[in-house]
């Protein structure tokens, strides 16, 4: 098995937060997930901003380690998680027809399209669209986990709460802040996880 050696910067910046802000108290992958979102965003606050449990992060890592499909909202999700392909809809022709059919963002078109692919058991990370989020739940997608994180000052704290009380696994944050560099963040912790040193 090769391991991932993390650049001197990358090193050096967790140094710099963890002498800001102790996390050690956090389940393992918690802190994981905490301690990349804050590295990613130099933004302490996430530090109490995320919300979730250690089983749904388990679920999640667990899913991904065998293999479980990864599906982001945008592009820009996208080409932040580095450690495995992903799927995303959004720039499909068919998403921009669905969308205008049926009268819903081609976000929300997207994730119906990716669901028809991938069905139960995939990674949903949505760091962009709240009409993403709340398509998720509509379509009762049965995730392993939903990483939730869009920003935004139009729906973007509804479509989480909404997250949160659907009863799905979830990482989710509290606040309208959140966005593309902070849901790749949050998957590529768990991605990292067995190499990343933090138990």
């Amino acid at each position: 098995m090769s391991f991932r050696q993390p650049h001197p910067i990358e090193v050096r910046s967790y140094e710099i937060l963890r002498s800001r802000v102790d996390l050690t108290p956090m389940p393992p992958l918690w802190r994981a997930v905490a301690e990349r979102v804050i590295h990613s965003s130099a933004d302490l606050e996430y530090a109490v901003d995320l919300v979730t449990k250690e089983e749904f992060l388990k679920s999640g890592w667990a899913a991904l380690r065998d293999g479980a499909p990864i599906v982001t909202d945008v592009e820009m999700v996208a080409a932040g998680i580095t450690a495995r392909e992903t799927m995303c809809h959004i720039n499909d022709p068919a998403a921009a027809r669905l969308a205008k059919a049926a009268g819903i963002t081609r976000s929300a078109a997207a994730i119906r399209l990716s669901y028809s692919e991938v069905g139960p058991g995939a990674v949903w990370v949505v760091g962009c669209a709240p009409t993403a989020l709340f398509e998720l739940i509509a379509q009762k997608v049965r995730p392993s986990l939903v990483i939730g994180l869009p920003v935004g000052f139009v729906g973007a704290a509804e479509s989480k709460e909404a997250l949160r009380s659907s009863g799905l696994p979830q990482l989710s944050n509290y606040t309208e802040k959140g966005g593309s560099a902070v849901a790749a963040a949050a998957c590529n912790a768990l991605l990292y996880y067995e190499e990343s040193g933090v138990r």
